[in-house]
């Protein structure tokens, strides 16, 4: 047997066979593999840190779109919101500026309404006052000389002031009521002093009216009129100006003031009644609610007591022990769960079995495969159709052979028709 020997070259040129250049280039190989491989892992590194940064920066790119699409969207909703308040504070002000200008024409117009009452007033007022002067005057006018020719008498000529006395004495009288009424003094013993002069004066006219021929009854009568119609006109003007001195209501203003009284009196008697109704009602409401719920309590505790006496027993010591006045339903409910284990009331062991067996017999009947008639299997398929009995046989042209089947021929089935079958299958299997 004869050795052959390889000759080995490196980079083209032979080498000599030694034991450890195997090794150096296993070495060589090795650190070459683990360049080339730490070269891979470092551009895959690069790469991987390239597209982590390219995420990166898309992620940061889209966060700050989306930072800046929200920011654009509170400055649109805060400018919105401002410009509603702006808006709204607008209306404010025209609406307050408009009930300012409203409740100033109002004033304007009250004061001017008062303006004209005070005006007239004064008017009425000054009229009323020149008035009574002038009644009063005219009266001593025509008073004044009946009482001179009843006066007259040549050996006493000093009688000829006694009508001024008269007739002086209710003018002086008339005065000093005045002066009391400004001064807010009693007016009464002025007024009773110009009733007196006046009525001694009157009765002076008309005593001379009906006496003395030359005066006559006439001049008389007209005399005595006018010595007490001017005092009582005087006294009925200054009567009226120490009642508006005094604030004393006048006759129109307590009939007003009596009107306005019984009407707020009738309408306190009216709510009252109204609340007393309404309490009667609210109580007997309140006592019918209070008897239905108790008597509906005592059917519910009758019907409890004689169908679940056991459950009932706990129930009642139950309520004892807690020192409640009825069954309450938590009570009622604490006591079923303790009795029959069951947290729904009115569920006993008994009725959980039986549904639960009606329960899985329904899932079954629901699972169960269709058999027979109704069964879907080749409900995909449509009905062949029949043919007319002189019609042509349609296998004519290859002379009377079948057609050869292929796959494909036939349309698959549906999933439901393959889960039939697949069901059939199995119940088949298991008989």
């Amino acid at each position: 047997m004869t050795a052959t020997s390889v000759e080995k070259h490196v980079n083209g040129h032979p080498v000599a066979e030694r034991g450890f250049d195997a090794v150096a280039l296993a070495k060589a190989e090795a650190i070459r593999t683990r360049a080339t491989a730490e070269a891979d892992a470092l551009r895959i590194e690069a790469e991987g840190k390239a597209e982590a940064e390219r995420i990166k920066a898309a992620e940061e790119a889209e966060k700050q779109r989306i930072a800046n699409e929200k920011q654009r969207m509170r400055l649109e909703k805060d400018q919105a919101d401002h410009t509603a308040y702006l808006a709204r504070k607008a209306a404010e002000t025209a609406k307050a500026e408009a009930e300012k200008e409203k409740a100033e024409q109002a004033a304007e117009e009250e004061a001017q309404r008062e303006a004209q009452q005070q005006a007239e007033q004064e008017r009425s007022e000054a009229l009323w006052k020149w008035g009574a002067r002038g009644i009063y005057i005219v009266g001593l006018i025509i008073a004044a000389p009946v009482q001179f020719l009843a006066f007259w008498d040549e050996e006493r000529p000093f009688l000829v002031a006694a009508p001024a006395l008269l007739e002086g004495l209710a003018l002086v009288l008339a005065c000093g009521a005045a002066w009391a009424v400004a001064h807010r003094r009693d007016v009464l013993p002025y007024r009773i002093g110009i009733m007196a002069g006046a009525a001694i004066a009157a009765t002076i006219n008309l005593w001379h009216g009906l006496t003395d021929p030359e005066i006559g009854l006439n001049a008389g009568l007209i005399g005595a009129i006018a010595s007490v119609g001017g005092p009582i006109v005087l006294m009925a003007y200054e009567h009226g100006i120490a009642q508006k001195a005094d604030g004393i209501p006048s006759f129109r203003e307590r009939r007003a003031a009596e009107r306005t009284r019984r009407e707020a009196e009738a309408a306190r008697e009216k709510a009252r009644r109204e609340k007393q109704a309404a309490e009667a009602k609210a109580a007997a409401e309140k006592a019918a609610a209070q008897a239905r719920a108790e008597e509906e309590q005592r059917r519910r505790d009758d019907d409890r007591k004689a169908r679940h006496q056991e459950v009932w027993e706990v129930a009642d010591a139950m309520r004892a022990a807690r020192g409640s006045q009825y069954v309450t339903e938590q009570i009622w409910a604490e006591a079923w769960h303790r009795v029959t284990g069951c947290k729904t009331v009115g569920i006993t062991p008994e009725i959980e079995a039986k549904s639960r067996v009606a329960q899985a017999r329904m899932r079954t009947v629901t699972e169960m495969p269709i058999e027979g008639p109704l069964s879907l299997v080749d409900s995909h398929r449509p009905p062949a159709a029949k043919k007319a009995p002189d019609a042509p046989d349609g296998r004519r042209n290859n002379g009377g052979t079948p057609p050869r089947r292929r796959p494909g021929d036939a349309p698959s089935p549906s999933p439901i028709a393959r889960t039939q079958a697949r069901l059939e299958r199995t119940v088949e299997k298991k008989d």
